[in-house]
């Protein structure tokens, strides 16, 4: 016989929450996670009354449940948002057309609107494309910097007022975790906080589901019946945070707090007063957030356009700097970059309608020149 529930005592349970190991049925499982999402959004004072809130909507169970539980609880508490979904599409083969259909089956089901914006539309390269210069190494780089931007402006263009993202209890302790592990305190001050992380020129950022395990939402989208695509991208086996992810399931087998302890370490980080972060500003070529003069989106770019896929991956300032004064490279510093090897006839595909372009030499050229090459639009140049 099953064990009764904890909170109502009459119904049999249907789960052990992972969360708090009470025993539940269904109906008290499902009030409770949704009544602590609310409060979460209460407590973090995400939204405002009025605001226009475009949801990453990516066809995965994070942004499927997020949906489904802001317009229910939009509804039965009145927080008076106007909610849309927003996806984007790397352009990855059979990964992104199966998803982006998950989120329009979402879409006819909720009535929410929906729109999309495209890495080929914005940059000229599809993450397929990207992927055979490039190689198997470093994808996940280009794509997570190519995808927040695209996010921003694509709520810039629908006038949205924030961001919500999907992001879970382990999506942000594999952050803080791998975030420590490189050392990075400048993403780790962004990433683990609970208000908006975007800066001057970017739509802020909230994540109601950040306290909500992983498993739970998994219990919730079952429960709820809630259609989702499941299939890991064919890139992230390649990536940096699959090890953070692997470090982070033998600490929670051996400490089942630690996901909550970790999300609970970022939140309280603090730093030592003379400690200098960088000062944010505004890209020169395309006018997004940047500690540089060149947003990384503008130098990975430049790379891709160059023929030198690298250029903007690892410590490669002095090269780029090269770059900047007219110098040559040298054949080995080439290679350095992911330059095509001229011994195998590799070359990169002829220029495609949307931006594509051949490798143009090694100096970053005159002002005419640059003006003339290919690069990132300006937040008000696309319309869907």
């Amino acid at each position: 016989m099953p064990a009764p529930c904890s909170a109502c005592g009459t119904s049999p349970a249907a789960l052990r929450r992972p969360k708090t190991g009470h025993a539940l049925c269904r109906a008290c499982f499902l009030a409770a996670f949704e009544e602590e999402t609310h409060q979460a959004i209460v407590a973090g004072r995400l939204f405002q009354p009025g605001e226009t809130v475009a949801i990453g909507a990516s066809g995965g169970k994070d942004s499927t449940v997020l949906a489904h539980l802001l317009q229910l609880l939009d509804r039965r508490h009145g927080y008076g948002l106007r909610l849309l979904l927003l996806s984007v599409d790397e352009g990855i083969a059979g990964y992104r057309d199966a998803s982006l259909a998950a989120v329009r089956r979402h879409h006819l089901r909720s009535g929410l609107p929906m729109h999309v914006v495209s890495y080929r539309q914005l940059y000229g390269w599809s993450m397929d494309r990207i992927a055979r210069h490039l190689g198997p190494r470093n994808n996940c780089t280009f794509c997570g910097v190519f995808r927040r931007q695209a996010l921003d402006r694509g709520a810039l263009l629908l006038g949205a007022d924030k961001i919500a993202t999907g992001h879970n209890a382990d999506d942000v302790a594999e952050t803080v975790l791998m975030n420590f592990l490189r050392g990075d305190v400048g993403r780790l001050r962004r990433g683990a906080g609970t208000g908006p992380a975007g800066g001057e020129g970017a739509v802020p950022r909230c994540k109601p589901l950040r306290h909500a395990y992983e498993k739970e939402i998994v219990l919730y989208a079952y429960f709820q019946g809630l259609d989702y695509f499941s299939t890991e991208c064919v890139y992230a086996p390649q990536a940096y945070r699959g090890h953070a992810r692997a470090l982070l399931k033998e600490l929670e087998a051996a400490r089942p707090s630690a996901v909550a302890d970790l999300c609970h370490s970022g939140e309280r980080l603090s730093l030592r007063s003379d400690l200098r972060l960088p000062a944010r500003g505004a890209c020169q070529r395309c006018g997004y957030v940047a500690s540089q003069p060149l947003c990384k989106a503008c130098v990975l770019l430049e790379g891709l356009n160059r023929g030198l896929p690298k250029l903007g991956i690892g410590k490669h300032q002095r090269l780029r700097d090269k770059l900047r004064d007219g110098q040559p490279l040298t054949q080995e510093e080439r290679r350095r970059l992911g330059a095509p090897g001229e011994a195998e006839g590799e070359l990169l595909e002829p220029q495609e309608p949307g931006g594509e372009s051949e490798a143009q030499g090694e100096a970053l050229g005159t002002d005419e020149e640059q003006r003339n090459r290919p690069s990132l639009r300006g937040f008000r140049d696309l319309d869907f």
